[in-house]
């Protein structure tokens, strides 16, 4: 374990810029959200920093994993990175729109309007399949990036956003509402509503280390393949209710 931490430490300290350069924007971003870091946090244990929203979801789960090196953590023991918001105030980065020279801390603010960004997003290459077909690419494609809350309809939320939204503006609602994650999937029944969402919420759709991870971890293992066998069991008897217990 030791000599784990020795290697994961040299490969943040290789990571980690001496001075200025193009590339700062891409060394200070999450790992999670692969964005220029927002109110960074670091886990004690291994050093790594995240968003702090970006690792709430983690910090939810009984016996936490680092999102990057799958190294156990006290969710205690989750400081606010001073150091690296330092740094995000002190360094400048070229907009990756229009190359303006920008303070890293205030790069996510001038993204979101800058119209050569916009411009880059509008021009993205449409969907072309890899192997030509004579079959018509699919028009009606659900949304399955970002969701509607069920209780109060607020809109634009991705599936870690509605988990909190929900948590924090309903708790204590007692409403029966149709999960629209679920129902975005191809085995959703749009007429059945969950008795306890939220709880739906948390089992059903919390944060999946698998997302940004992929490494053996036996026990993590079993259990996923548990899982892939309720699904795959209850699909074939097309019992979509208990999926979306």
């Amino acid at each position: 374990m030791a000599m784990f931490r020795s290697l994961v430490s040299g490969a943040q300290a290789k990571q980690a810029p001496s001075a200025p350069g193009e590339n700062l924007a891409d060394s200070y971003s999450c790992p999670i959200c692969l964005e220029v870091y927002h109110k960074p946090v670091s886990i004690t244990n291994c050093g790594h920093a995240f968003c702090g929203e970006c690792l709430q979801p983690c910090l939810q789960v009984v016996s936490p994993l680092c999102p990057l090196c799958r190294m156990p953590f006290d969710p205690k023991k989750v400081e606010k990175a001073s150091n690296v918001e330092k740094q995000l105030s002190s360094y400048k980065a070229p907009c990756r729109g229009c190359n303006k020279k920008v303070t890293l801390v205030k790069m996510r603010t001038h993204i979101s309007s800058c119209n050569k960004v916009q411009e880059q997003m509008d021009n993205c290459p449409k969907f072309v399949p890899v192997v030509p077909t004579t079959q018509p690419i699919p028009s009606n494609i659900p949304n399955r990036s970002t969701f509607v809350c069920p209780y109060c309809g607020a809109r634009n939320l991705d599936q870690q956003e509605l988990v909190k939204h929900c948590m924090e503006n309903h708790r204590s609602d007692p409403n029966k509402v149709v999960c629209p994650i679920c129902v975005a999937m191809p085995w959703g029944d749009p007429s059945y509503k969950s008795a306890n969402f939220l709880q739906h919420l948390l089992h059903r759709h919390k944060f999946s280390y698998d997302t940004f991870v992929f490494s053996y971890n036996p026990a993590a293992t079993e259990a996923r393949d548990t899982d892939s066998t309720f699904f795959h069991q209850a699909a074939k008897k097309n019992d979509y209710r208990k999926l979306m217990l």
